[in-house]
């Protein structure tokens, strides 16, 4: 599929431009809704579903390959900023796929499934965040006609300082947040495929986000973009409104959300009333006390698991058992007798998994519920409620800030031929965005009340297929354990991540299996694209703002894009080794990444267009300032963080805000420390005031 190029900037050319764009993608449009046909046609006459999976990772991936290739360049301001030539609307739908990543796509349901109304913090935050985006930045930024956000900040606060932190800052946000697509990428790579490690699913589809970005920088990436939304959007809503015309017959998901969740609320205060349920949370509960118990004498309980382990192991080769069943308890007593410590951690884990487990609706929240806890009840019941509200709207206000401040979504509106464009854009955005945002709440009710009605109550072999296969990708991601022995699933006998809901929805929903191949490769898409963002803004804020700017000013731009290639590869494959070793699940590591984002560049980026008086040192200490107090308090209160850190003991929280929510801490301290600083420093020069008041006032710019 070849990209066009505009050659001149005048209005015929770019109406043109725009018309051929048209055609080009209604005919890629067409070409995959027939794709997808033929493959519901191959899947009747018996194509294996192996292959289908197969076809359905391989042939958009192969798409975009060939976008990138077709859009190569070397060219600075191809590389950097698509030549400053992408439409209004097709900005927003590169933006739209930008910006839907893993954790959108994958996460957003499945926390609104486990979570029920906590989950629309995120809906409200990060749609919120557009409106930010829009009223704030994006046509500032356009205005101001740099490549990179630390361009920005370097040339507004007057030399290398603000760049600086800058660029160590977007490398840290866009690290955090790629690592969590190219885990997506791994997940969908290997159930799609079949093969048996997650790892090198991990790295397979690490080739797929490469081919779309190594060779043609920004240019490659937008146009990439545009191809995988309308591949991302179509598998998000072919399964929900598939669902909802079999639920209701209505096939208009978002306008029968409420019926279904009245539905769900039904379902819930049956499963809580049913004795069955009751039994195996009472059997959960039994089964945390008993490692409470062990965890109050670590030594003597695990001199006792290590006698009873070799019991077990003498009488299993006693009665000569299978030679599997002896290899699996040889192995739990050599890791029990090397490390003892690791026992007692992994208990204390456990523990705490039955704790959170042996409740009402395997310790989901009710999907109605607005807050925890009970304003009206006891002490105990009103501080859950406070505290749950106040996370609640502290996650939006993170959520909001860290979307107007994340560097890769900023540096899309550098691309658009105008700043009115650029506004135009925004409002594209807000609505591609807003097609998924919208309905995520009825996809996460809809395979809830599936889930309720049809899994729960189904014996145990004949459950479908999808839970085994998922439990080989993952066993984190769904398990299954019959704990009362009655031989029929109880909810809190299940246990499932939120990173499987909307790939598994077609599986769940018993669809066709093309449909759970569409899903998957809407998944990819989402995944892909955003990597492709993010690699790409990591590699330019290296190459060009620390590289191009501080190191080697001279160097000329054919060097400087080589070197942005050669980084964007080698911070790919360190990100691609993170994501290997599953350092936690999708949605945490972003809203990590969007308080890290908040903290270091929204007070900076606000008060560098609307307060002249801001000066360098004031951008430097607050920018530092905000993003140490963020860092500082997820390294003390998120538990994978602690563990990584060998911090012992409970994590002491502020006002009882979750680590998720950092942000609320850094941005305001970060805010307060750089009017404080730059109030005590000298003023701006004369220059960087009038240049301010330039981009606050239109009447001043130059056409």
């Amino acid at each position: 599929m070849a990209v066009p190029r505009p050659p001149t900037r005048s209005r015929r050319a770019s109406t043109l431009f725009s018309s051929r764009l048209r055609r080009i993608y209604a005919a890629y449009t067409l070409c995959f809704v027939l794709f997808v046909l033929v493959m519901v046609i191959a899947e009747r006459y018996g194509l294996p579903k192996k292959w289908i999976g197969f076809i359905f990772l391989a042939a958009p991936v192969v798409i975009y390959a060939v976008i990138g290739i077709v859009s190569r360049t070397t060219e600075a301001a191809e590389y950097y900023v698509a030549g400053r030539r992408v439409p209004a609307m097709y900005n927003g739908m590169a933006t739209g796929a930008d910006w839907m990543s893993a954790a959108s796509f994958l996460g957003m349901a499945g926390t609104l499934y486990l979570s029920g109304y906590d989950g629309l913090a995120f809906v409200m935050g990060w749609t919120g965040g557009y409106v930010l985006v829009a009223l704030l930045l994006a046509p500032y930024l356009r205005k101001f006609g740099q490549y990179t956000i630390p361009d920005f900040l370097g040339v507004r606060y007057q030399g290398n300082l603000a760049r600086q932190i800058g660029v160590a800052a977007t490398v840290l946000v866009s690290f955090i947040y790629v690592v969590a697509q190219i885990y997506g990428v791994g997940l969908i790579t290997t159930r799609l495929t079949g093969i048996a490690s997650f790892e090198v699913g991990v790295f397979l589809g690490l080739g797929g986000i490469l081919v779309c970005s190594f060779l043609g920088g920004m240019r490659a990436v937008t146009w990439t973009q545009v191809a995988q939304y309308i591949v991302l959007i179509v598998a998000y809503l072919v399964p929900v409104v598939w669902l909802s015309v079999k639920q209701t017959g209505v096939p208009v998901p978002q306008a029968v959300y409420g019926q279904q969740l009245q539905q769900v609320s039904q379902a819930e205060e049956r499963l809580k009333a049913d004795l069955k349920e009751q039994q195996v949370i009472a059997t959960l509960r039994l089964r945390a006390d008993e490692l409470g118990t062990k965890l109050q004498d670590v030594p003597q309980a695990v001199a006792a698991e290590r006698a009873a382990m070799e019991r077990l192991l003498e009488s299993l080769k006693a009665v000569n058992a299978p030679q599997r069943q002896i290899q699996a308890a040889e192995r739990a007593l050599t890791a029990l007798s090397r490390d003892p410590s690791a026992t007692a951690e992994a208990w204390g884990r456990e523990r705490a998994e039955l704790e959170a487990r042996a409740r009402p609706l395997g310790g989901m929240p009710d999907h109605a519920q607005p807050y925890a806890g009970d304003p009206n009840g006891d002490v105990v019941a009103r501080q859950a409620y406070e505290d749950s509200r106040n996370n609640f709207l502290a996650l939006v206000l993170c959520l909001m800030m860290g979307t107007a401040a994340l560097p890769h979504v900023l540096t899309r509106y550098y691309t658009t031929p105008s700043v009115r464009e650029s506004r135009e854009s925004v409002v594209w955005s807000l609505l591609f965005i807003g097609l998924l945002y919208l309905t995520a709440p009825a996809l996460a009710v809809m395979v809830k009340f599936e889930v309720f009605t049809s899994l729960v109550g189904t014996p145990f072999d004949q459950l479908p297929a999808w839970i085994a296969n998922w439990a080989k990708v993952d066993p984190s991601l769904v398990s299954v354990v019959d704990v009362n022995r009655d031989g029929i699933l109880q909810l809190a006998e299940m246990k499932i991540g939120g990173d499987i809901i909307v790939l598994a929805t077609p599986e769940i929903a018993g669809l066709p299996y093309v449909v759970s191949g569409l899903v998957a490769a809407g998944g990819l898409a989402a995944a892909l694209s955003t990597a492709d963002g993010l690699l790409l803004t990591i590699a330019n804020a290296l190459s060009h703002d620390f590289y191009g700017r501080m190191v080697d000013p001279d160097a000329p731009t054919a060097r400087r894009v080589m070197i942005s290639k050669v980084l964007l590869l080698v911070v790919a494959l360190a990100a691609a080794f993170v994501a290997a070793r599953r350092p936690a699940d999708i949605l945490l590591l972003v809203t990590a990444a969007f308080s890290l984002a908040a903290s270091a560049f929204f007070p900076a980026l606000v008060l560098g267009i609307f307060w002249k008086r801001a000066n360098r040192w004031g951008a430097g200490a607050g920018m530092l300032a905000g993003l140490g107090v963020c860092s500082g308090y997820l390294a003390i209160t998120q538990p994978w963080l602690r563990e990584l850190l060998h911090l012992q003991g409970p994590p002491t929280l502020w006002w009882g805000i979750q680590p998720v929510s950092a942000g609320i801490f850094g941005v305001p301290v970060g805010l307060v420390v750089m009017v404080i600083v730059s109030l005590l420093t000298p003023r701006p020069p004369p220059a960087v005031e009038a240049l301010v008041d330039d981009l606050r006032y239109p009447r001043q710019l130059k056409p």
